[in-house]
């Protein structure tokens, strides 16, 4: 599938990281509004899985920024900082660079998600609006409640105790069987197993077998640990997130049935809504209905 031309690739270096990203629509400096839409991906995907909402979003009036995260895509691998909050600080330190100054809505989709709410926790009055799918927050009850499924078959969530495992266990097993691996989680968790066609699949796994990648997204289930302390101890000190807070999930995926008991431990202001026939790839499977979704609660009319 061939980009729209309105895509932008650019590098931003800062403090030894490279970040690539990808941008579409006017720039906020060169707007009387200056609205911005930062769009964060989750694993093993890459700044491409927003692909066919990154257009309709610049059509509305958004400035569009997808990074590929620390670790994933375009960007460096470095050893560590895989922990939520430093990756929230290389997301300032982009949108620091391209020179936007106005508070943002954030949309962080998968382990995106976890960015997305640190970097709201860090830095509140930068964010206007923030939207959430398809992830359990470290360090709150739900979490706890979610990883402690004991039944293989029915636990959504399997793969963080695999890559949680020490030794880089999970990486040496993976070897050579990365596309059957990462392909299984686009299939399995998903209701259309042809969303993600063998193409954009083979996107994926290219970027996720570039040297040292694979050990970079499992380092993002790693610090898991660090992340709930991180979250818990922001939460005592500053309390309950007051910006509007949005969850979106597939109908066919976990997170719907615990996403508002969830947000409610960490944000005053909590609205949940259902992707109709979708499983867990919601910008890949259901783009039109995340679009509806993102209007609806930005306020922005199509």
């Amino acid at each position: 599938m061939h980009e729209p031309q309105q895509f932008h690739h650019d590098m931003f270096h800062h403090a030894g990281v490279r970040t690539h990203y990808v941008t579409a629509g006017t720039p906020p400096a060169d707007t009387e509004d200056g609205r911005t839409i930062v769009l964060v991906h989750g694993w093993p995907q890459t700044w491409r899985e927003f692909r066919l909402i990154m257009g309709p979003l610049a059509e509305y009036g958004w400035f569009v920024v997808a990074p590929d995260v620390r670790g994933a895509g375009g960007s460096s691998k470095p050893e560590g900082g895989y922990d939520k909050q430093t990756m929230a600080r290389d997301l300032k330190a982009l949108l620091d660079h391209l020179g936007v100054t106005k508070p943002v809505t954030l949309f962080g989709h998968d382990l995106g998600m976890l960015v997305t709410y640190a970097y709201a926790t860090l830095y509140p009055d930068d964010v206007d609006r923030l939207i959430v799918a398809e992830a359990p927050i470290p360090g709150t009850k739900v979490y706890e409640s979610v990883l402690a499924t004991t039944e293989f078959s029915k636990d959504p969530l399997w793969h963080f105790h695999f890559h949680g495992a020490p030794d880089n266990a999970a990486e040496q097993l993976i070897a050579g069987n990365e596309f059957a691996y990462i392909r299984s989680f686009y299939v399995k968790l998903s209701a259309n197993p042809d969303a993600i066609p063998i193409p954009e699949a083979e996107h994926y796994v290219a970027d996720y077998t570039a040297p040292g990648a694979m050990r970079a997204g499992i380092e993002l289930f790693r610090a898991f640990e660090q992340d709930a302390r991180d979250n818990q101890r922001t939460l005592a000190d500053k309390g309950k997130l007051g910006i509007p807070v949005l969850g979106i999930g597939g109908t066919a995926s976990f997170f719907l049935p615990v996403a508002e008991q969830m947000l409610s431990e960490v944000a005053e202001d909590v609205t949940v809504q259902p992707i109709e026939e979708s499983g867990h790839w919601l910008a890949e499977e259901q783009p039109g209905k995340v679009l509806q979704r993102l209007r609806e609660f930005t306020r922005v009319p199509a």
